[in-house]
């Protein structure tokens, strides 16, 4: 952005406005602080939301949230709510829409300084531009993209290799092979749970494969009903069909169903019959249909156009219904294409450099749609070898080492993981560092950092390299003073004679289980290297019929299943209602489809769990399993249980650290977790 300001001057350039308006959740917040509702109550009404979902709040669900729907002043409340739903809130700068225009900016629109330095603002949103033809570019900011720069600095400093988007060698056969097992976990665009789903059936074995995959899991092309007649006739299963000569020229590519927005335009004037200046009009409409309701005006012209010109009405139909679904999803193809060229080049870096892409996504974050605990199973699932953070070893930013077991590099985590770590305060420890500390009292001398940073070290256990495990670190860095002077000793000391804290009597610790230092890592880093909740869990998960994710891919489609884990994932893509939801246990992931009409039925359990149990039927085509929910039960109490099932019988199971330990699998604390955390849910 700063780039463009600089080229082109701020004087001829500017980022766009645009107009904020309300959603669900925020209308309740708003209003029911302006209705005078407790803040418990309002937080009751508006977690009962679906994401940033723009459907009022239902009587049931306000029930369920422990409310009376039938009291006056909710009712009002409500009610004004829902009125307030879509209404303007305010003026916000755009993401990434710049005017450029060839005269001073100042005679064209009224501009305004940016909050932050060197930038500028107009007033106008985008159809206000639309309207005066003013020219936009769009910047598209990714954070794949700072990902995939960071990871060439990596492969650069620890493989010699030099490489840039466009010298990472091209149509490698184990990048696809990896793509057609939906190992996609971090990739770009296709590590959703639809995508996911659709790679093992679209089979990618070129570059234009990703492109396909890119642009067809969207409601333009799901809600025109394009998806399964390609997927049929990539399989040839169907034959191949062209309504017309004309419309092979459009559609032969993608074998005669419209998957881009290039060719729902091309379709409205070879098929149809629109000129240039209508298509264009039909394009704008597209882009706005759902706000301004223009869109409907096209659709006698362009179904009586095409069955004018002999082509079949269901045809024309479905034509115009992905035009409508292309209204805010709309993916042309040269846009697709840049898409699948990150979609690659990342599929590339996971597949030959696992390490390093795990450290470059983790230090990206947050993007994408799983937490770093996530990509750090991940990781280790595909061989590399994580090392914890550690006071002595780790920077701010994950970094590679040299692997202990064969050659390549393991993966130190950074101090980033640990929660309530300051980047100053880590950066400050590692300028400080030099050879190594070798106690917290070294830490705390050289480093200067405060108690609260060195009591979240100690909590993250990041003192192992100086021989102490967590509690002995906390014990440790309570002892030292909080700045660096004298300081009165505490009365407790001063009544036992007891004038330098550093002189206190040598004290045994109890030593913490396994399953103490799992809860404790969850609390500290949101994931645990050392062993996963549920592995303590999994006697009383077996007794009530829980099945382990990895078992499913064994048993028989179409029979009836429970499973059980903390949710990683809710997702409702489009205008469907169906969600996708991902639970992981000890053993793997369970990949779970809700249907409207059973969220309905369950919406508490779906929307709030943090461990969620799920009865339904188990689908399989291909790779792919599914169990179709009909019965979701929250769990999240067996979590608030947790600590008294942790016993010492436990420890001495599981002592061996590295050997005898629960299948390791990181996931943030369940206390932690927002139930709907808003990095992570999408819509």
């Amino acid at each position: 952005m700063q780039y463009i300001y600089k080229k082109y001057g701020r004087e001829r350039t500017a980022l766009t406005a645009t107009v904020i308006c309300y959603r669900a959740r925020g209308a309740l917040r708003e209003v029911g602080k302006a209705m005078g509702l407790s803040a418990d109550a309002v937080a009751a009404l508006s977690g009962a939301v679906w994401g940033w979902g723009h459907d009022g709040i239902q009587e049931k669900a306000v029930r369920e949230a422990g409310l009376d729907p039938g009291e006056r002043r909710l009712a009002q409340t409500l009610a004004l709510a829902h009125m307030l739903i879509s209404f303007p809130r305010h003026l916000s700068q755009h993401v990434g829409g710049f005017v450029m225009t060839e005269s001073p900016l100042s005679e064209v629109v009224p501009i305004e300084n940016a909050a932050m330095e060197d930038r500028t603002v107009i007033e106008w949103d985008k159809d206000d531009l639309d309207a005066l033809g003013i020219l936009k570019v769009d910047v598209l900011a990714l954070g794949m993209l700072t990902c995939l720069r960071k990871g060439f600095a990596l492969i650069r400093q620890h493989y010699g290799r030099d490489l840039t988007l466009a010298s990472v060698p091209a149509e490698d056969p184990a990048v696809y092979d990896m793509l057609c097992r939906a190992d996609s976990i971090g990739v770009f665009q296709v590590e959703s749970r639809a995508q996911m789903s659709m790679l093992p059936r679209l089979k990618p074995r070129k570059f234009y494969d990703l492109v396909i995959e890119v642009a067809i899991v969207r409601p333009g092309p799901i809600q025109g009903d394009m998806v399964h007649p390609y997927l049929r006739r990539r399989e040839k299963k169907e034959k191949v069909d062209y309504p017309s000569e004309d419309l092979r020229r459009v559609l032969e590519k993608t074998l005669g169903v419209p998957l881009f927005q290039e060719q729902a335009m091309q379709i409205a004037i070879v098929g149809a019959g629109f000129a240039p200046a209508e298509a264009d009009r039909l394009r704008r409409a597209m882009a706005t249909f759902k706000r301004v309701g223009t869109i409907h005006t096209f659709r006698d012209k362009f179904i009586g156009g095409m069955v004018a010109r002999g082509y079949d009405a269901d045809f024309a139909a479905r034509c115009f219904q992905q035009i409508e679904g292309f209204g805010t999803y709309g993916f042309p193809e040269s846009h697709a294409a840049s898409f699948a060229l990150l979609v690659y080049v990342s599929a590339w870096m996971k597949c030959h450099y696992p390490a390093v892409f795990a450290a470059a996504l983790l230090n990206s974050q947050p993007m994408g749609f799983y937490a770093p605990a996530q990509l750090i199973r991940d990781a280790r699932e595909h061989g590399v070898e994580i090392r914890a953070p550690d006071v002595n070893a780790s920077d701010w930013d994950c970094t590679l080492e040299p692997a202990s077991a064969e050659e390549g590099y393991a993966l130190r985590l950074g101090l980033r993981q640990v929660k309530g770590l300051a980047e100053q305060d880590a950066r400050d420890l590692v300028a400080a560092r030099g050879s190594g500390y070798p106690d917290p009292l070294a830490v705390w001398r050289r480093a200067g950092l405060k108690p609260l940073a060195l009591e979240a070290l100690a909590r993250a256990d990041a003192f192992r390299s100086q021989g102490l495990a967590r509690r002995e670190a906390l014990w440790a860095v309570k002892r030292l003073p909080g700045e660096k002077k004298k300081v009165a000793p505490l009365p407790l000391f001063a009544a036992a004679g007891i004038e330098d804290r550093g002189a206190e009597p040598v004290v045994s610790l109890p030593q913490m289980t396994l399953g103490e230092h799992v809860v404790d890592d969850y609390r500290a880093l949101r994931f645990s290297l050392k062993a996963h909740p549920l592995a303590f869990l999994r006697r009383n998960l077996a007794a009530a019929g829980m099945v382990e994710s990895m078992q499913l891919e064994t048993l028989r489609p179409g029979s009836t299943v429970q499973v059980a884990g903390l949710v990683l994932v809710r997702q409702r893509p489009g205008d469907s209602g169906v969600i996708f939801a991902t639970l992981e246990d000890e053993t793997g992931i369970a990949n779970v489809i809700i249907w409207p009409s059973v969220f309905e039925r369950f919406r508490a359990a779906v929307l709030k769990s943090s461990l969620l149990a799920v009865r339904g039927k188990l689908q399989r085509e291909g790779l792919v399993i599914h169990v179709v929910a009909e019965e979701l039960s929250d769990q999240s109490w067996r979590l608030r249980e947790l600590r008294p099932e942790l016993t010492r019988a436990d420890h001495v199971k599981h002592q061996g650290r590295d050997q005898r330990e629960p299948k390791p699998s990181p996931l943030r604390h369940p206390r932690d977790v927002d139930p709907m955390p808003k990095s992570r849910d999408f819509h």
